[in-house]
């Protein structure tokens, strides 16, 4: 079994409040899971309103496919234009 974990971290220059991230988090995380049906949550600077900490994980069994399924997802959420993507980590982990 391997597992994909993904996590990317945004920047949303114009906000000015802990509602207007939420707004922003909330149709990321719908969108991805709707999408892409996987595990997403926000996972960290939680009470900094122009940050955003994205987990992202996904289970399968070819190490490529992950991969490819990852990158999928990375290029989705850059696409969507709700934030700046600052930076992103993707692992693989083997069980």
């Amino acid at each position: 079994m391997l597992i994909g974990t993904l996590r990317v971290e945004f920047y949303i220059p114009d906000n000015r409040s802990l509602k207007g991230k939420r707004k922003i988090v909330k149709s990321m995380v719908d969108k991805v899971r709707h999408r892409f049906n996987v595990s997403i949550a926000e996972i960290g600077s939680n009470d900094n309103w122009q940050k955003i900490e994205l987990g992202i994980s996904f289970v399968g069994n070819d190490r490529r496919h992950i991969d490819s399924f990852l990158n999928k997802i990375l290029s989705y959420l850059e696409s969507l234009y709700l934030a700046q993507l600052v930076s992103s980590r993707m692992e693989i982990i083997h069980l």
